[in-house]
């Protein structure tokens, strides 16, 4: 296989672990507030949204570290380890308990912050600048599979289920549980690509996907060295934090984080709640998740795959994103119940401004996904092409901004009605599109003078 071709089959391998693992996360994330909501037990009192802004708000404190941990463990093991603690919290379900549920919140938002910095790690080890648009749009098409699979597992099993029993959820759990941990796995499938294509060996941020085989160094000079890429990594991480480049686009990182809040935990709690849809009601939960999948998987593959050498450019795909949101919010503004995100297992109480509608709702959830794959596909590409020589901080620095927006969303959704939630949305996706518009003109100009200076 040609050098080209297994970093090509090493995204391909990384978007597929990544599908497994999110097929049961993200579907565990999109129902988990209504299946709480089922419980008969009086011993477990717990909220999806406080377990999910609990995540959230370790992965962002954790994030600044996992550029260490990824450079003394590797992409690869980090890769793994961290996704078992994916594994571990899907299990909670199957006998659920309030102290094991929140404790593996704790772990699994300092597991999240490890798996995205690795990814973002291996997404740039094996991409150049031709070729990271397309991977990104590679990873995030499959990566996006998972709401589609996984919801209309939830679909088939919930359809014309008015309450979810207590085998219902351990039958869901149980194959989520195993779906997770063979994604797990699959990371050991990746091979680290040819040394002439790496990046230097002296930038410490980059970290091997596989552990050395050489013997050569001492017990004692490994173990100095592992230190030093531990601190060096968190020094650059800090300091990324506050360069220009990721200051323009860190709005528009904020506003991924709202906005993955509300399409992967609270749009699919409304649609459950809302009483017109009718008895099936709660498996169009997994219906609305698939339709938010579509719109992912279309959105990779169109701005990713087909944009080729940046024909189109990132400043269309990101408007287009923006629209998309806009004309959504529009329509679930008047579609669903103010109180939807609050309302108890029977329902909401309040009436849309005008007839719900099936098919009004998931052409909603449609938009949601294609939305927000615009903005994160052209944000991996910007990240990945701005620092591609220091990539395992800049994407932790993306994460630790997405997910602090994301921990804030998930606790103000215990108590904040949909027309505010959806007002926040509207005025963060606004400024954030600007910023990245300057973003997107601050590295054009960069690299047109990095051109000129090659004498190109």
């Amino acid at each position: 296989m040609s050098p080209e071709g297994k970093k090509l089959m090493n995204i391909i391998v990384l978007g597929v672990g990544f599908m497994f693992i999110f097929t049961a996360f993200q579907t565990c994330g999109n129902i988990e507030q209504t299946v709480i909501k089922s419980f008969n037990s009086t011993t477990f009192h717990a909220s999806g949204y406080t377990s999910m802004a609990i995540i959230y708000g370790v992965f962002s404190a954790s994030n600044l570290l996992a550029p260490s941990v990824v450079a003394v463990a590797g992409a690869q093991l980090s890769m793994f380890f961290s996704g078992l603690l994916y594994s571990a919290y899907i299990a909670v379900f199957v006998y659920p308990y309030t102290w094991s549920f929140y404790t593996a919140s704790v772990l699994v938002g300092a597991g999240a912050a490890v798996l995205w910095t690795a990814q973002g790690n291996v997404l740039a080890l094996n991409s150049g600048p031709v070729t990271i648009g397309r991977n990104s749009g590679i990873f995030w098409a499959l990566l996006q599979f998972s709401l589609l699979f996984g919801n209309l597992f939830i679909f088939c099993a919930w359809h014309g289920h008015e309450h979810i029993s207590d085998k219902d959820r351990q039958t869901v759990f149980i194959s989520l549980t195993v779906i997770s941990l063979v994604g797990c796995f699959l990371f050991f499938l990746i091979r680290t690509p040819d040394p002439d294509l790496e990046p230097a060996p002296c930038d410490p941020s980059e970290a091997p996907l596989l552990p050395s085989d050489s013997g050569e160094s001492t017990l004692g000079s490994t173990n100095c060295h592992v230190c030093w890429q531990a601190a060096d990594a968190f020094v650059q991480a800090c300091k990324m934090l506050v360069t220009k480049e990721m200051l323009l686009l860190s709005l528009a990182i904020a506003y991924t984080g709202v906005e993955l809040t509300f399409y992967s935990g609270v749009y699919g709690t409304c649609v459950g709640a809302t009483r017109a849809f009718g008895p099936d009601a709660k498996s169009l939960v997994g219906l609305s998740g698939i339709f938010v999948g579509l719109g992912e998987i279309l959105g990779g593959g169109a701005f990713g795959l087909l944009n080729k050498r940046g024909r189109l450019g990132r400043n269309p795909v990101v408007m287009l994103g923006l629209l998309a949101h806009y004309l959504a919010f529009f329509l679930i503004f008047i579609n669903i119940a103010d109180d939807a995100p609050l309302a108890p297992e029977e329902g909401t109480r309040l009436h849309a401004y005008i007839q719900p509608s099936v098919a009004v709702a998931l052409l909603c959830s449609f938009l949601l996904g294609l939305g927000d794959s615009c903005f994160n596909t052209q944000l991996l590409s910007i990240i990945g092409f701005t620092f591609r020589n220091n990539s395992a901080p800049a994407f932790a620095v993306f994460k630790f901004i997405q997910s602090i927006l994301a921990a804030l969303a998930f606790f103000y959704s215990n108590f904040l009605a949909l027309s505010w939630q959806l007002l926040i949305m509207v005025a963060l996706g606004f400024a954030g599109t600007l910023t990245f518009f300057a973003a997107e003109r601050h590295t054009q100009a960069v690299a047109c003078q990095d051109l000129r200076h090659e004498g190109i």
